[in-house]
This record gives C-alpha cells, structure tokens and sequence, in this order.
C-alpha cells in the first residue's frame, strides 16, 4: 500500500482495508478527466481521502462525496443522533484534500437530482440492503461514460452488494474486465461487451468466492500459512 495515503488515514475512522484503499487510490489516479469521481457514502472520509490523494497524483480529478452524514441503519435511534459531517470535513481538511472534493449532504437519490455532470468513476458504498445498493446502482450507472468505472464496497460479505454486483455487473452487457480487491468489485463500464467478457466476468468471479471459501476452510483446519498463501496464488 502507497505509505503516503496510509498515513493520511491512519488516524481516520471507518472501514477499509490496506488493499480497498489502494484499489481506490489507483482507481482515481488513472481517471483521465473525462468526467467526475463520485462516492456514493463517505462516512468520515476515510475513503474520501484516498479517492482524492489517487486523484491529486493523477490528473486532478474532482471527486464529489454524497453523504447525509446520519449514519447507516444500525447507527441511527432516538436517544443517539448521529452527525459525521463535522468529523469529515476536519478529516479532509487535515489531509489537505479539501480543494479537490465537494461534499452534497444529501441522499443519494437526492444528490443524483442535482449531479449533472459525467461521472468518470463511481465507488458506492451506501445503506448496503438489496433495495438501496439497487437504486444506487440504478441512480448511478447511467451516469458513467463508456470506458468509465464503477465499484461497490461490501460486496463479497453483505447480501444487498453481492446480489447487485451478481444481478447488476457480472450478469451485465454493458460491464466488462470485473476486478476484486477485497470486499470490492469494480469494472469497466462499455456500450455493449462480448459473450466472451460475460464468460470472463462470471469465472472470475467464480474463482474469487471459491479462493474466500478455500482460505476460510484452511484457516479452520490450521493449514500452515505458506500452503494457504500458496492457494491464494492460484486461485486469485
């Protein structure tokens, strides 16, 4: 992982791992400027910033950061009000990302209303039931130029992600070259792929599911850690 972004975000809460946020980082660093970078759920701006540092050691891409900033689900109840938007910007601002990226504290349904500009990559990483990663991916997709990128975070452990990612990308015409960095699943966004890239996207996909479960499996039965590293080699 680039130590200069784990620095950044050392300090900075949320959830990410070393290979997401370098996933992201490279991600933002390769757009060429054809359009914006879009998150769809910043949190705290842990992501944010690696999103932004990808982007400043690229082509200055501007990055939009949708958040109502009320938590999720499970954060929110009567007695324990949540706002993380004062957090946020002070972690965007400590990063020295501020210039880069502007913050819509809306829904995202409600931020898609007002975002008119072409999205150049989107990374969603919203409310993770089916119905909300759906209309994300709904909301969002048709925004993405052709050659553009789109990811969603959670989607080989929560439900709502990977059934969108199965239903929405890998089973998808307009979705080619799917790639896994952990939990996330991106791919390149084209007017129409092959029967071949379907093929290719499904055995991938196929094949990452099959190494999580063989690591799983060796990890509980105490297979000395250079088999288990071994096995990862091959089936990644």
């Amino acid at each position: 992982m680039n130590n200069e972004v784990k620095k950044l975000i050392e300090n900075v809460d949320g959830w990410l791992t070393d290979s997401e946020a370098e996933t992201l980082y490279n991600l933002a660093k390769e757009c060429k400027g054809n359009g914006v970078i879009v998150e769809i759920g910043s949190w705290k701006g842990k992501s944010t910033i690696c999103l932004a540092k990808g982007s400043k050691d690229g082509k200055s891409v501007k990055i939009i950061a949708i958040d109502p900033h009320t938590g999720s689900a499970e954060h929110q109840s009567d007695k324990n009000k949540v706002w993380t938007f004062e957090e946020f910007k002070s972690n965007i601002s400590k990063a020295g990302m501020e210039d880069i990226i502007t913050p819509i504290v809306k829904t995202s349904a409600e931020a898609a209303k007002e975002v008119s500009q072409a999205v150049e990559f989107v990374f969603i990483d919203g409310a993770h039931d089916y119905n909300s990663v759906k209309e994300d991916f709904e909301l969002w997709f048709p925004k993405v130029i052709d050659g553009g990128i789109i990811a969603l975070h959670d989607s080989t452990l929560w439900e709502g992600p990977k059934q969108v990612v199965k239903e929405y990308m890998v089973h998808s015409k307009n979705i080619k070259d799917i790639r896994f960095a952990d939990s996330i699943t991106y791919g390149r966004k084209v007017k129409s792929n092959t029967l071949f890239d379907r093929l290719k996207n499904r055995y991938r996909r196929a094949k990452y599911f099959t190494s999580i479960r063989l690591w799983s499996w060796a990890e509980r039965n105490k297979i000395p850690k250079p088999i288990r590293r071994l096995g990862r080699f091959f089936f990644s």
